[in-house]
């Protein structure tokens, strides 16, 4: 005697694979989050708190000439819109923050007629308030340092 089985509730292998992708995601931003936090904690010196991106918002100008850097809306994920102007607009193909032990850092990348890819790497200096660090001219295939003092 051959024996029909009742199925099984059955949920669609689609539906499935969307709620396993949800939950995953979910995780994914949980552990995310608390790692940025425990980061962001862990980087600042003893007795410091950590560096805020919302510091390095502002217009800054390189201190040996009319460059001008604009720094703004620093996101929780390291991205930063900025603008640099030369003393004309230079296309910005990316710029982003990162903190790295307790220093807040920057990096612009321009990419434009004279600029293929032309960056500044630049650290955050709280007691001076100002923008320190590397400019790689790619043209040259030079570096130079720079000094950005803040405008506004």
């Amino acid at each position: 005697m051959i024996r029909k089985r009742k199925p099984a509730m059955q949920v669609p292998f689609t539906d499935a694979r969307r709620f396993l992708r949800c939950l995953l995601n979910l995780i994914v931003f949980v552990a995310v989050m608390m790692t940025a936090a425990a980061v962001g904690a862990a980087d600042a010196p003893a007795g410091q708190t950590p560096a805020d991106p919302v510091q390095i918002e502002g217009i800054w100008q390189r201190m040996d000439g009319e460059y001008i850097l604009e720094l703004r809306n620093p996101t929780f994920d390291g991205r930063l819109e900025a603008i640099y102007l030369n003393p004309r607009p230079i296309h910005v193909a990316r710029a982003g923050w990162a903190l790295k032990d307790g220093h807040l850092l920057v990096r612009v990348e321009l990419r434009d007629k004279g600029y293929p890819g032309s960056t500044y790497t630049l650290a955050y200096q709280q007691d001076t308030d100002r923008l320190v660090g590397i400019y790689f001219q790619a043209v040259l295939q030079q570096q130079f340092e720079v000094v950005f003092k803040r405008v506004e």
